[in-house]
């Protein structure tokens, strides 16, 4: 599938006059959804550590849809700026329609190896982050009329996934916190969540090593692990990912609130 060409699922317009708010948007799933909103119509604020990435993807974004793009640098662990950088954002562009709180996942291992503080820092760049930019992008939703506010978590909060218990418990976290969001936010604004499962991504591949240095397994066994897991026998494309949350991003989704939608290829096997 050309999901940026020819199979491309949505009208050009569906988001014109949308800003969206794109976290963790240098690589990955992030930058996928950055160019899938952004091939929508919207206008896109992409944010990450990596400045000179992100200026690159702004022009690139230009080239897929009508809006306009920003890049801000941004470190989701320093929780204390993220409000004046997502106050920059808007005066520049305006209200923020849509939010996506996404970002890097922890170290893979077992959680018993983990210590108190090593919980510290993915906390902040996940749970606290994502706390503090709702909590600045709810009155100018609230204001418009129109939010959207969309989590990428993990396969992991319906079913635990070995050997990366950190990263299990911080993703429930995230679950639980916004299902409760779900029966606060203004009836205008949906909050949901996005569960990516084996993604062909930069951390599958980090994941992938980590498991077969602890194992000894080689990279093939791995994926053939992974893929036997998964009934359509592939790894999902970050597109498609993308594609179901700026599904989730419509004016037409709003009937759907606090739900936790799985994009794995079958992979969980409960309902």
């Amino acid at each position: 599938m050309d999901l940026l060409g020819s199979d491309y699922p949505f009208v050009p317009t569906a988001l014109k006059g949308k800003h969206a708010f794109v976290c963790g948007a240098s690589k990955g799933i992030g930058e996928a959804i950055a160019k899938m909103l952004a091939k929508a119509g919207a206008d896109i604020t992409v944010c990450s550590r990596n400045g000179a990435v992100l200026t690159a993807l702004c022009d690139e974004l230009g080239e897929l849809g009508s809006g306009r793009h920003q890049a801000l640098m941004l470190d989701l662990e320093e929780t204390d700026g993220l409000e004046s950088a997502f106050a920059s954002a808007v005066e520049t562009l305006g209200p923020v329609h849509v939010l996506i709180n996404n970002a890097g996942g922890p170290p893979g291992g077992p959680l018993m190896e983990n210590m108190v503080e090593d919980f510290e820092a993915p906390f902040k760049r996940h749970l606290h982050a994502a706390h503090t930019l709702v909590k600045a992008a709810v009155p100018g939703m609230e204001g418009e009329g129109f939010g959207r506010i969309i989590q990428i978590i993990s396969t992991s909060v319906k079913e635990p996934i070995p050997n990366i218990g950190l990263s299990n418990t911080l993703r429930g976290a995230m679950a639980s916190w916004a299902k409760s969001l779900s029966n606060e936010l203004a009836p205008c604004i949906t909050i949901n969540n996005v569960l990516p499962g084996f993604t062909n991504t930069e951390r599958l591949g980090n994941l992938s090593a980590s498991i077969q240095e602890r194992t000894g397994k080689s990279a093939a066994a791995v994926r053939e692990g992974w893929l036997g897991q998964v009934p359509i026998g592939r790894l999902i494309d970050p597109l498609e990912t993308a594609s179901a949350v700026t599904y989730l991003c419509l004016p037409a989704s709003g009937g759907i609130r606090g739900v936790s939608l799985a994009v794995d290829g079958g992979r969980l096997r409960s309902i």
